[in-house]
C-alpha cells in the first residue's frame, strides 16, 4: 500500500511550502554562522617587565615576571589557559602553565603574570655566555585557550626577545 500525504486545506499546504523554503535556506544560514565565528588572531608580544628572583639555588631557582601583550582582535575575549615551554638562548628552561581566566578587552594591552622554576646548574652549563654578555634570548612556545561566550579556541603562541640582565 502506497502512503501519500494529501493536504485537505490550503492552510496546511502553505505551512508545508513555508517549511520547505526555510529548510532550503538552512545550510546557507549554518555556513554564515560558521564564517562569522572566525578564529582569533594570536596575541602580539610587547615586553617583559618586573623580573624578580623569588628563590635562587643550584638545584631550583624560581623567577617571576609580567608579560605584556597586545590583543589585535576587535573583540574582547577571555584567556582561559596558557601552556608553554620557556627557552633561554634556545635551550629548554622549563614549563609555564597558567590556569586562570583573564578578561582581555579588544584592541588593548594586557599583562599576564608568569612564574617559572628551573635548575640553575643547567643554566650555568648551557648559558655561561649570558653572564659575559649580560643579555639573554628568552623564548616562549606553546598554546593559549581563548574564547568568548563558552566557545574557546586553542591559539598558538611563539615569541622570542632579547633581555638585558640587570646585573
Amino acid at each position: 500500500m502506497d502512503e501519500t500525504f494529501i493536504c485537505s486545506d490550503e492552510k496546511s499546504f502553505s505551512n508545508i511550502a513555508s517549511m520547505k523554503k526555510i529548510t532550503s535556506y538552512l545550510p546557507l544560514l549554518i555556513l554564515l554562522v560558521f564564517c562569522a565565528c572566525k578564529q582569533p588572531q594570536s596575541f602580539e608580544y610587547r615586553e617583559m617587565k618586573n623580573l624578580k628572583l623569588d628563590h635562587i639555588g643550584f638545584s631550583k631557582t624560581k623567577v617571576s615576571l609580567d608579560l605584556v601583550y597586545y590583543n589585535p582582535n576587535n573583540f574582547s575575549m577571555n584567556l582561559k589557559k596558557i601552556d608553554c615551554q620557556v627557552f633561554l638562548n634556545q635551550n629548554y628552561l622549563g614549563n609555564y602553565l597558567l590556569d586562570t581566566t583573564i578578561h582581555i578587552a579588544g584592541k588593548s594591552v594586557f599583562v599576564v603574570p608568569a612564574s617559572v622554576s628551573f635548575d640553575m646548574m643547567d643554566v650555568i652549563k648551557k648559558g655561561f655566555n649570558i653572564f659575559i654578555n649580560k643579555e639573554a634570548l628568552i623564548g616562549i612556545k606553546g598554546t593559549t585557550r581563548v574564547g568568548k561566550s563558552g566557545i574557546y579556541f586553542n591559539v598558538p603562541i611563539q615569541y622570542e626577545t632579547k633581555y638585558k640582565l640587570p646585573f
